[in-house]
């Protein structure tokens, strides 16, 4: 895969990414880990989405293992990372509910922290994980501000946030945000409707669209609304010979926007890397998004 910008202050990455988002019930997660990692290298995606949670909170030293191991060199690898949410698990007895902290203590404790389990002096896009509505947003702007001066992290990015929580959180910032990770798929086109995706691109960044086969719902899903999006992808994947969920990532391409792979499916990492071989017609485009609504 040919690098793209992901935004005019952004660094260059693959234009898909590989994120540990659903990595909580992976059995054998330290093998999963250097497969996975090995198998997006093999398809050119070269960056790699964490947070501090992924995984039970583990997936961040697993793939800093497989860096430690040599079988990967850190400078072939754009690496994103987040904090934020919180959620209880075994080894944080201290989390009893989930919920959102960005505070300077937790960005500071969790930058620290990932930086040593992913063998990294430097993350290549830091994000905060959900707009935590109590913080104190000046304070939590200035502690990102400091960490991009110091080299700790080379740029900030954002997840799940509104265009008004955008706008909020950049007029506190001297340094632009270069991403913000939306949930975005056929089944669920809430971001393209609610103006996210195209203040994403009013900030010249690419929207990075999470769960673009909607968690295996695009090609399981029993719902009406999952079997008539199936029924137009099938039909139209005959066309461009070419497998439902990769027409599925490719209405996600056509529209500028990056999907960030969540599967630990070999077959579905692939056909989402095969998406980007098919260009769509316009009309063929439309037609999908009518599906969607149901028009």
């Amino acid at each position: 895969m040919k690098k793209i910008y992901l935004s005019d202050a952004g660094p260059k990455v693959s234009p898909a990414i590989y994120g540990f988002y659903r990595w909580q019930d992976v059995d054998n997660k330290a093998k999963a880990m250097e497969n996975t990692i090995h198998l997006c290298l093999e398809l050119g995606i070269n960056t790699f989405d964490h947070a501090d949670i992924y995984g039970g909170y583990a997936c961040e030293e697993l793939f800093g293992n497989v860096i430690a191991n040599g079988s990967v060199k850190r400078e072939d690898l754009v690496i994103f990372t987040k904090c934020g949410v919180l959620e209880p698990h075994a080894s944080r007895p201290d989390v009893r509910i989930r919920y959102c902290d960005t505070s300077k203590e937790h960005i500071l404790k969790s930058v620290d922290s990932s930086l040593k389990k992913l063998r990294t002096d430097y993350i290549d896009i830091f994000l905060l994980n959900n707009l935590d509505p109590i913080s104190n947003l000046e304070e939590t702007a200035l502690t990102l501000q400091r960490l991009k001066e110091s080299g700790k992290v080379k740029n900030i990015g954002v997840v799940n946030f509104s265009v008004f929580q955008h706008q909020l959180l950049a007029s506190y910032l001297k340094t632009p945000i270069v991403t913000n990770h939306v949930e975005l798929n056929l089944l669920n086109t809430t971001a393209l409707d609610n103006g996210q995706v195209d203040y994403s691109k009013q900030r010249y960044m690419r929207p990075l669209a999470s769960s673009p086969l909607a968690a295996g719902q695009i090609a399981n899903g029993t719902s009406e609304k999952a079997a008539r999006v199936r029924a137009k992808l099938e039909e139209i994947g005959k066309k461009y010979n070419a497998d439902l969920e990769s027409i599925a990532v490719a209405w996600l391409v056509k529209l500028g926007a990056l999907p960030l792979i969540g599967t630990t499916s070999e077959q579905r990492i692939r056909n989402i890397a095969n998406s980007f071989t098919i260009d769509l017609d316009n009309q063929d485009w439309y037609e999908l998004y009518n599906a969607s609504r149901g028009v």
